[in-house]
């Protein structure tokens, strides 16, 4: 190489720096107003794990947790959430759920209290049991509820969830939803 396409190169890669440098300050800038502008902020997601049989009459389950997480800089208070099933669904849900016949389990760690009528089989309101603030930057979870079904014929159908607290009396969508279908073949 000559030495003039070494001063050339040696430029072009003090420019790349310079740029670089300044979309990194750009970014952070991005974020510090991000943060600033919400105060408060959460978000909600699903994760969750299936053993599906694809023998007919066998039963299927669904392994979930539904998290829910502060990206603002002020705490939320009183979170509570919504898990709605599908109507008509073969799915039977359960949980670390507290209800009027076993108020027992109140001192249970990770333990959500029904809020709503417990003759409802599609919509669950919980909240959490002990937690009325959720601080910046710190998640809750609904761990390990359970979805369990039996494939007596081809079904479908979407597990929605929202958020709710003081802050967000509408409520919120989970970021994700889950989505289970199945064909029977007669």
């Amino acid at each position: 190489m000559k030495k003039t396409q070494i001063t050339e190169f040696k430029q072009k890669i003090k420019q790349m720096d310079q740029i670089i440098t300044s979309n990194i300050d750009e970014f952070k800038k991005i974020i510090t107003d991000i943060k600033t502008k919400h105060d408060v902020n959460v978000i909600s997601y699903f994760t969750y794990s299936l053993d599906i049989s694809h023998n007919k009459e066998q039963e299927n389950l669904l392994i979930g947790t539904y998290h829910i997480r502060n990206l603002g800089n002020k705490p939320v208070k009183n979170p509570y959430i919504c898990i709605k099933l599908p109507q008509n669904s073969p799915f039977t849900f359960s949980g670390k759920i507290i209800n009027n016949k076993n108020k027992i389990l109140m001192s249970a760690p990770g333990a959500w209290e029904r809020i709503d009528d417990e003759a409802s089989s599609q919509e669950f309101w919980l909240k959490p049991v002990n937690i009325q603030l959720l601080p910046p930057s710190e998640t809750i979870t609904f761990q390990n509820f359970q979805l369990k079904w039996i494939a007596l014929d081809s079904y479908s159908g979407n597990i929605m969830g929202f958020t709710y607290c003081d802050e967000f009396k509408e409520g919120k969508p989970a970021f994700n939803q889950i989505s289970i279908s199945g064909n029977i073949n007669s």
